[in-house]
């Protein structure tokens, strides 16, 4: 996304400290006296030898710091290795977008939890993200920020890496002037989380001119007088909406699927230019990393394919090989990149296509039973990088030593279908 451009100055940031330098320290300057300045000399390689110890403790902290820093970094990689996949179905095409742009992930044991209550600090940081905020939230000075909350201090200890991201949002607004504390670990309430993503989008001018509208639900004085204009514009925008029995339940806790369904909802009013979704079919199957979408008015497109980047076909997951000329298809950009196609409408299956492919192992996938489940690989032809991703037969045969099966292993693989029915290590 883009950066918005609207910056304010309420908090301010604490300068880096300063790590210790390999400066030496200078001897004292004492008389000539051959006792008293051997004495000194003793005791100064004494405090030579403490201080580089003090020195090795520290360089050990800044390793700790820097492991810690890498961990954080990879809970915010993207995986498609949803193992409660059952679990997500309304959810799935949500969860997958968002994690397509690094907004929300699923959990380092690959499982996403759907229905776990979701906290504050996890809302406000998918809220950052979902502004485009995140490189600004991580940066070094923001995850420094002297915040003046009354439970600061928690969040330094037990969320270090959330800094930031609180920083951001309350230069944001996402917080209210009255609020005196982040309380990451409650839950996030309907509420909170809809009043979150209509300021996340600036609207808040707009909300507040909507507190005197009429709320069509039973439990709307449950709702404060002061954040009806929030419900009443996400339930306009389409951000939110209530239950069946005409309620909206302005307390109950949001799960992780419905505040997902939530922010790609708030996603869609984003003003982000580099974000758009596009329906169309598809002239041909994916080749070289790119597809190609004829609109409605027959107008075509070429666009470059994310390397995470998800097909949702016939209600499941599938490789890109699994694409077809003729699809329907809805496609969702990200920096100018493919990061999501939904097959609206399949084409009519062609005949049996055999195929073999020579070219490196790039990636290799498993299911949730530890099984081969996808084989991407690397052609180089003409100077160009074809890159081809196939599903797995569950039943594939394998030629070769099989523990060779690794990113660079040169291999070949053949079958019909998208499906690999062979692997020869090579």
């Amino acid at each position: 996304m883009n950066t918005p451009v609207w910056k304010k100055t309420i908090i301010t940031s604490m300068a880096l400290l300063m790590l210790a330098g390999g400066g030496t320290s200078a001897f004292a300057h004492g008389n000539n006296n051959g006792g008293k300045n051997g004495s000194q000399h003793q005791n100064q390689g004494k405090d030579d030898k403490k201080k580089e110890k003090e020195k090795e403790k520290e360089k050990e902290k800044e390793k700790d710091k820097n492991k810690e820093k890498d961990k954080n970094k990879d809970k915010n990689k993207v995986t498609w290795k949803f193992e409660d996949e059952d679990e997500l179905k309304w959810a799935l095409e949500y969860i997958m977008r968002l994690a397509s742009k690094g907004v929300f992930t699923g959990y380092e044991d690959g499982t996403f939890k759907p229905n776990q209550k979701i906290s504050r600090i996890e809302t406000l940081v998918a809220a950052v993200r979902l502004m485009g905020l995140r490189e600004q939230a991580e940066s070094p000075d923001k995850m420094k920020t002297n915040l003046n909350f009354k439970d600061s201090d928690k969040l330094n200890k037990k969320y270090p890496w959330a800094v930031g991201y609180v920083a951001v949002a309350l230069e944001n607004d996402l917080f209210t002037e009255t609020e005196s504390e982040i309380n990451p670990e409650q839950n996030a309430s309907r509420l909170w989380a809809t009043t979150i993503l209509i300021k996340a989008l600036k609207l808040e001018d707009e909300a507040k001119a909507l507190n005197n509208a009429k709320l069509d639900f039973k439990d709307a004085k449950n709702i404060p007088a002061g954040s009806v204009g929030y419900v009443a514009l996400a339930i306009k925008k389409g951000i939110i909406t209530g239950y069946n029995d005409q309620t909206f339940r302005p307390n109950q806790p949001v799960s992780r699927a419905e505040l997902a369904a939530l922010l790609d909802r708030t996603d869609s009013e984003m003003p982000d230019h580099d974000a758009l979704a596009i329906t169309g079919k598809l002239k041909a199957a994916a080749s070289g990393n790119k597809i190609t979408v004829v609109k409605a008015d027959n107008k075509e497109l070429t666009l470059d394919l994310d390397a995470n980047v998800f097909i949702f076909r016939e209600d499941k997951k599938a490789a890109v090989s699994a694409l077809r000329a003729g699809d329907e298809v809805l496609v969702r950009t990200y920096q100018n990149r493919v990061v999501f196609i939904e097959v609206t409408k399949a084409a009519t299956p062609p005949a049996s296509t055999a195929f073999t492919e020579l070219g490196n192992v790039n990636t290799v996938t498993l299911n949730a039973q530890g099984r081969l489940a996808t084989i991407s690989v690397t052609r180089i032809s003409n100077n160009q990088t074809y890159t081809f991703i196939y599903n797995i037969d569950p039943n594939v045969v394998i030629t070769g030593n099989a523990s060779l099966l690794t990113q660079g292993q040169l291999v070949e693989v053949k079958g019909e279908n998208g499906t690999v029915k062979t692997i020869t290590i090579k």
